[in-house]
């Protein structure tokens, strides 16, 4: 009887054992703190992989840049030393060049227009062109319209901007854009910018108001001007042999956590962008809402020329006049 138990005791401890060993751990980063719309989206996501595959797969979430840049971990995902990664496009198109149309200044009308695009056919078409550079790219999400802040003075029209030393992403498209506004621009990845800002290494940077928030510009910019000149895209990407491991049923629920992982984050760019204006007010922020805009899309004629022969007039035109079915 004894023995009875005692094997029946090592077969639950096996079993037991075994269900622990069957758990699949997995890390996803961020630059940016937990408390953003871009760590609403990754814890979001982590707890519907737990729920949708019974706990078999725990995604382990780090804000902050602690697994370093956006870069570096796009850079990780791609080498599979790392799974996920949750970032923004803007080192994007080191990866996958095709990506950086994206990125073009007023090239998208309001956050509606490029929800549309990124969700319909234009965007999903983009995300199978990660594919043979190692990625599974799971879905479209969002930083929102990126808007300037510097410490220097308010900014209403591109001359305002000339000779501000900003921090700007590691972006191509971005910096023809900015140098074309006099902005003399440093590269520099995201968990840098707050000491650059602090110490004067730069003068400003350019984010949008979610990202402005939760990391805390206002402490280190007296001047906010609303020129939301880019739409600023976030890519949730897997390494794809990791994805192409999985079952199917697993598959669709990564594919299917991401989809609500993608609502959270906006939810909280939409709740940022309503709020926004009047919070940094209140931090003491000098916050531009009276930016001609038209000039800014005048001052980047000689960089749109460039952009149409490098990305085809008719690709920029298929984005721009885009309306979902």
């Amino acid at each position: 009887m004894k023995l009875s138990q005692l094997a029946a005791g090592l077969v639950l401890g096996f079993g037991i054992a075994g269900a622990a060993m069957a758990q699949t751990v997995m890390k996803i980063n961020i630059s940016t703190a937990q408390n953003s719309h871009q760590g609403v989206a990754i814890d979001t996501f982590a707890k519907e992989v737990a729920a949708r595959t019974n706990n078999r797969f725990k995604i382990e979430t780090f804000y902050n840049g602690s697994l370093g840049g956006e870069r570096e971990s796009i850079e990780a995902v791609q080498l599979g030393t790392q799974a996920l990664t949750f970032s923004s496009t803007g080192p994007v198109p080191n990866f996958v060049p095709e990506a950086k149309i994206l990125d073009v200044p007023f090239l998208f009308r309001d956050k509606a227009h490029a929800r549309a695009v990124l969700d319909g056919p234009i965007g999903q078409e983009m995300l199978g062109k990660f594919d043979s550079k190692g990625f599974k790219a799971l879905a479209w999400a969002e930083n929102g319209f990126r808007h300037m802040t510097n410490s220097k003075r308010e900014v209403h029209a591109p001359g305002d901007l000339k000779g501000l030393k900003m921090r700007t992403m590691e972006n191509p498209v971005h910096i023809a854009a900015y140098k074309q506004f006099g902005i003399v621009t440093t590269p520099m990845a995201f968990p840098e910018v707050f000491t650059a800002l602090q110490q004067g290494t730069v003068d400003g940077q350019e984010n949008p108001l979610s990202v402005i928030i939760s990391a805390k510009f206002d402490q280190v910019q007296k001047y906010l001007s609303l020129t939301g000149h880019v739409y600023s895209p976030c890519i949730l990407l897997m390494n794809k042999a990791e994805y192409d491991k999985l079952s199917a049923d697993d598959k669709k629920a990564f594919l299917e956590a991401a989809k609500v992982a993608v609502k959270a984050n906006r939810d909280r760019v939409d709740a940022d962008d309503a709020k926004g204006v009047a919070y940094l007010r209140e931090k003491g922020m000098d916050v531009t809402t009276d930016v001609d805009k038209s000039k800014f899309v005048s001052a980047l004629a000689p960089v749109e020329s460039q952009f149409e022969k490098q990305f085809g007039k008719e690709n920029l035109d298929r984005i721009r006049n885009y309306k979902a079915q």
